[in-house]
């Protein structure tokens, strides 16, 4: 008898537990952890047995064939565990999390098949407007407030809406084009899910922290196997593809939810900035790559070897060394803007973020000029030395611009 009443208070005390959201959380991101763990290893033995490994090309930082199926993982992963609690308390945000699933099993499927066959650059656009367009229209998630920058607050849907589609389509490439070394994509986005989850659990938006923590349990289980010697996966476009989306969704709704900060003392009215320096990393990145294309008068979408990623690596850096040093340059960043936010407004943070960007740009430069340096054994004054020829001594801003 006394046994059936220790059994009870149990059950009792675990029913208990299994109804409180942050233990839900809790569970989710283990769970989501776990679930990649043991099917990684799966994915890899058949992606063995079928030949689909990745082959090393100019732009690969890897001598070997590598499987890039770990977002297949990172996928069923988030499902399972996010799944695990109905979240019939949260209607909208219920709604909203559910009609992301749907955009992220469109992108899904597209980064599969991408990442099998090549498939024309117009139509994963088309595809990806597609995904974005679910949740933007039937779910009504839009960017309609500026927060005070340049003076500007609210804007119309003729604005809003595209400017929000196009909000999700860079941060999903750029997730896609920082996915380069081991941990760089799947560290930012750990680390960005996890915040934005930690936000979402304070504020009580419990189905949103839950899809945060289960993305953020599935990427560290993957993360386990990224970075392993003899079980190395990629995430491929399967997993960027989907990762950038649910950031994209995240950053979005964060900031959808702070526009009360008129009149919700936990909201921050500089949730915009916030949002950005999360993911100030993949931002950058391919602000810089764009624009250096573009001044050289190339395509901003041919693919070549300019990522800050690529820099590091021709300057000596292991994978570990450049995926930590982007980790904590999100991290500082986001700590400065913690120690800062109180005392500015939006408008001079944005002027902050474009000189931190020209810093990052300086940087990437004298990098180049470095890595140069050491590939052909020259001196400084070798590098900075012009051309003994009247266009080379008239060219030093063509030559800078190269050399970004």
């Amino acid at each position: 008898m006394n046994a059936d009443i220790l059994i009870d208070v149990l059950r009792s005390q675990y029913q208990n537990i299994l109804q409180h959201e942050v233990y839900q959380c809790l569970i989710s991101f283990l769970i989501a952890c776990a679930v990649a763990i043991t099917s990684i290893p799966v994915i890899i033995n058949i992606s063995g047995l079928l030949e689909l490994k990745k082959k090393p090309n100019f732009r690969s930082s890897h001598q070997q064939e590598t499987p890039e199926f770990g977002g297949i993982a990172i996928y069923a992963s988030l499902l399972i565990a996010h799944f695990l609690w109905p979240h019939t308390n949260e209607q909208t945000d219920a709604y909203l999390t559910s009609l992301a699933v749907v955009g992220l099993t469109i992108l899904f499927f597209l980064g599969l098949k991408d990442d099998i066959l090549v498939l024309d650059p117009n139509k994963k656009l088309l595809l990806q407007v597609v995904a974005v367009s679910t949740l933007i229209l039937l779910g009504g998630l839009k960017v309609d407030h500026f927060f005070g920058i340049f003076g500007w607050t609210h804007i119309p849907d003729i604005i809003s809406i595209p400017f929000t589609i196009f909000i999700f389509i860079a941060i999903i490439n750029a997730v896609n084009l920082i996915d380069g070394v081991d941990g760089l994509a799947g560290g930012i986005a750990f680390i960005a899910s996890l915040s934005f989850g930690t936000w979402f659990l304070l504020n009580h938006h419990f189905s949103m922290a839950c899809m945060a923590f289960s993305l953020s349990g599935a990427l560290l289980g993957f993360l386990r196997f990224n970075f392993s010697k003899t079980s190395k996966i990629f995430m491929g476009d399967t997993g960027s593809l989907i990762v950038g989306f649910l950031l994209a969704f995240f950053a979005v709704k964060f900031i959808r939810l702070n526009i009360t900060y008129q009149h919700d003392s936990t909201a921050f009215f500089n949730a915009p900035i916030l949002a950005v320096v999360l993911l100030i990393v993949p931002i950058f990145d391919t602000l810089r790559v764009f624009l250096v294309r573009i001044l050289n008068r190339r395509s901003p979408f041919k693919a070549d070897r300019n990522h800050m990623h690529h820099v590091l690596l021709d300057n000596g850096f292991t994978h570990i060394q450049t995926s930590l040093t982007f980790w904590i340059m999100t991290i500082v960043n986001v700590m400065g803007y913690f120690l800062t936010f109180e005392y500015i407004t939006n408008t001079e943070a944005f002027f902050i973020l474009v000189g931190l960007f020209c810093i990052y740009l300086g940087a990437g430069y004298f990098l180049k000029i470095r890595a140069m340096k050491r590939k052909k054994q020259m001196t400084w004054t070798d590098v900075f030395k012009a051309p003994d020829t009247p266009r080379g001594r008239n060219s030093w801003a063509r030559r800078v611009i190269r050399g970004l």
